[in-house]
């Protein structure tokens, strides 16, 4: 039987309930980042094997995975909105673990981007459904711990999906990964209807089932009320252009700094493993206490973030591989990569109506996607073929870093309703 929705002043899902789906949320969120960076932590192999460019690597990696996945999430975002989502995430993980496997038997770019394109689809069903739970399950004051707690996934997955890779392929081949990982997926999405799902909380007065017009125009009339909205959604698309150029590393790490594939691969796992790991748990504290202290403080964390990760960013590609610093530096870029995303889905969060919550995290999604995801990858990979990985490289931390004028701007509240005509 469905769970009655709760009223939005209602306590909170039990301590223990909220932690354990949030490790449950987490855990799916690794392997759907461990399956989705199967194409970058592979590429120098795909490279040589399939005679792909490194473009064509940014294309599969970038809008060739993020196009159908944030049009796609739109949608599901409303479905989450109105329907369970625990078994719409399950059909997901099921889909995007089957074109995961599949992706082992390509021989050529199309036949590796036609499953690229399903396992997107698939992994559309998880982000919106699941901070969707978590806003449900979890109090404000701990949503930003919670959300980057989740997008610790982020940086675990990509160090599993480096590591696995950099042992398993040296061994078994390439191929081998995508069958293995595949199958993992296709088990975990025979359990996960056991997971319990969070009542929902709701405005007072509101109807679980809010109609699907209504919160199309309530998502629409929030972005053209709140100018602070649509700058943080700029904002955050440069951050991920910067962060998503990254997926090149290990590529870069190979031809441009002269490292064997396995050692690249593991060692950039490892690094994104503990470095990611702590970047995104420090990131979700340190916005927090932003948050406690003044208006806006989750906008205002991403400030320091993105300077500092700037910085690391940029001297790890220039400095000499091999020194103390270049190991510094790396590991100090791989804690910054991702600790801004848990700030910024919580500032979205709080900037959206209740009711549209799902559907405004998966509008973000799309707009992410599409602005900083697609095209960070794709550039970078464009002017690594044309001026080598290094060029692309820099270029995608000088677009990062421009994230800070509609991130200030959105902080101040520039756009921000009269609380005569807020909703």
């Amino acid at each position: 039987m469905k769970r009655p929705p709760v009223p939005a002043d209602a306590p909170a899902s039990s301590p223990r309930s909220a932690w354990g789906l949030l490790a449950i949320l987490t855990g799916l969120n690794v392997l759907n980042f461990v399956d989705r960076l199967l194409i970058a932590a592979l590429a120098p192999l795909l490279i040589a094997d399939l005679g792909l460019s490194r473009a064509q690597i940014g294309l599969l990696a970038g809008f060739g995975f993020v196009f159908f996945y944030s049009f796609v999430g739109l949608f599901l975002g409303l479905a989450a909105d109105r329907w369970r989502r625990i078994p719409i995430v399950a059909v997901g993980l099921a889909l995007w673990s089957g074109m995961t496997a599949l992706s082992g038997l390509a021989k050529s770019f199309l036949q590796l981007a036609v499953p690229r394109i399903f396992v997107g689809v698939g992994e559309a069903t998880l982000t919106p459904a699941a901070l969707s739970m978590l806003g449900d399950a979890f109090p404000p004051r701990r949503l930003a711990m919670a959300t980057g707690v989740y997008y610790a996934g982020i940086p675990l997955g990509t160090g599993v999906s480096m590591i696995a890779s950099g042992f398993l392929a040296p061994r078994f081949g390439w191929r081998a990964c995508f069958f293995i990982l595949g199958g993992v997926g296709l088990a975990a999405a025979l359990l996960l209807p056991l997971c319990h799902e969070p009542a929902r909380r709701l405005e007072s007065g509101s109807a679980e089932r809010t109609p699907v017009g209504r919160l199309a125009r309530d998502l629409f009339g929030a972005l053209a009320r709140r100018r602070d909205l649509a700058l943080t959604l700029v904002g955050g698309s440069l951050l991920c252009y910067g962060s998503s150029s990254t997926l090149h590393v290990v590529t870069w790490l190979v031809e441009a700094r002269g490292m064997p594939y396995g050692r690249a691969s593991v060692a950039a796992g490892a690094i994104g493993v503990v470095a990611g790991l702590l970047g995104n748990l420090a990131g979700g504290a340190f916005a927090d206490a932003c948050a406690r202290r003044r208006p806006n403080g989750h906008l205002w964390s991403l400030l320091p973030l993105t300077a500092f990760f700037g910085f690391s960013a940029l001297s790890f590609y220039l400095l000499p591989v091999g020194t103390p610093l270049f190991y510094l530096f790396w590991f100090l870029a791989a804690t910054s990569t991702s600790a801004w995303f848990g700030p910024l889905f919580a500032a979205v969060q709080e900037l959206s109506p209740p009711h549209t919550r799902a559907t405004t995290v998966a509008f973000a999604v799309l707009a992410l996607n599409l602005l900083g995801v697609g095209p960070g990858p794709l550039v970078t990979g464009a002017i690594g073929d044309a001026r080598g990985l290094t060029a692309g490289l820099v270029v995608s931390v000088g677009v990062l870093l421009l994230a800070i004028v509609p991130l200030t701007l959105a902080a101040r509240g520039v756009g921000k309703p009269t609380p005569a005509a807020a909703p």
